[in-house]
């Protein structure tokens, strides 16, 4: 049952509010969370410009495809931030031993991904086909390549005017899924203050690893297969936890909400009990716009309105 549908009636209806002062909502949680849906949501129903929803994946994927179709952009990323098709992973500026090993081993595995010969001799990959590989298998990359992408992202969404003529600093934003290990948080933070942007809410999407392996299995996508999905899982453990906790110890613990990302809803239909994916959703947005501290009447008014 949604947790809003006990409220009794009002004579008020409220269709949109905005988030009080600038600053950023962080979605953070394992693969397969939903944290694009519950960030799409609350973009509409925060009134936040759809431009100012900030996906780590999406900004990974595009990044690739301009420096692809748009050779001016490449060398931008060559000359800003020396990310190059032209340099091997074996001897970039961020080659270390276990870098280099990593990319070994998964050296097959990338010289199929881009159909080549697997037993090519001198296998060998460039910074921006580890970058595109390891985005299409979910796999870490260089900590300085995130640093420095969302980084540019945020500058840019910071200088730009929002759809109403708001100025860029003004107006809240929404990072979705990033920062992913400790490291990363502890340099988002340090970006953030540097150009005085708050931390609003850190909204910590959680689920279990069968339910991660249950959704991602209804993808359909080649690498949802078990092994990636128990090296997902491990990598949520390991590193997206702790970054959680690091933004806890920095910002308080007022500051980051856990909320419980499967909250699914039935309904009978033709006498069968079905599951309805929207109302799922509307219950785990629900719970984030309570943990943004919206009251639950109007949480009420705000799904309604959505549906």
């Amino acid at each position: 049952m949604n947790q809003t549908s006990y409220l009794p009636p009002s004579i008020v209806r409220v269709e949109k509010i905005a988030l009080n002062g600038p600053g950023v909502v962080i979605l953070t949680g394992p693969s397969s969370c939903g944290k694009g849906e519950v960030a799409n949501a609350l973009c509409e129903m925060l009134s936040i410009d759809p431009e100012r929803h900030l996906s780590m994946g999406v900004i990974l994927r595009t990044t690739i495809e301009r420096a692809k179709e748009d050779k001016k952009f490449a060398g931008l990323l060559e000359e800003k931030y020396s990310l190059s098709h032209g340099v091997s992973m074996f001897n970039s500026m961020d080659t270390s031993d276990e870098l280099s090993e990593k990319v070994r081993r998964y050296l097959p595995e990338l010289q199929d991904y881009f159909g080549r010969p697997k037993d090519a001799e001198n296998a060998d990959a460039s910074q921006l086909e580890w970058l595109e590989f390891c985005t299409a298998r979910g796999l870490l990359i260089p900590n300085r390549w995130t640093q420095d992408l969302i980084a540019a992202a945020i500058d840019v969404i910071l200088q730009s005017t929002t759809a109403d003529g708001a100025n860029g600093y003004d107006s809240p934003f929404i990072l979705d899924g990033y920062p992913r290990t400790e490291i990363a948080a502890e340099h988002l933070l340090g970006y953030l203050r540097s150009v005085n942007v708050p931390v609003l809410k850190v909204l910590h999407l959680s689920i279990s690893k069968a339910e991660m392996s249950a959704r991602a299995g209804k993808r359909g996508r080649a690498d949802d297969h078990a092994e990636a999905l128990r090296s997902r899982f491990e990598f949520y453990v390991e590193n997206v936890q702790p970054s959680v906790d690091y933004l806890k110890t920095e910002l308080g613990g007022a500051t980051i909400a856990l909320i419980d990302a499967h909250q699914p809803a039935f309904a009978e239909i033709d006498g069968k009990r079905e599951f309805q994916l929207q109302e799922s959703i509307n219950n785990v947005v629900s719970t984030a716009l309570r943990a943004l501290g919206v009251p639950r009447v109007i949480v009420r008014d705000l799904i309604e309105a959505k549906r």
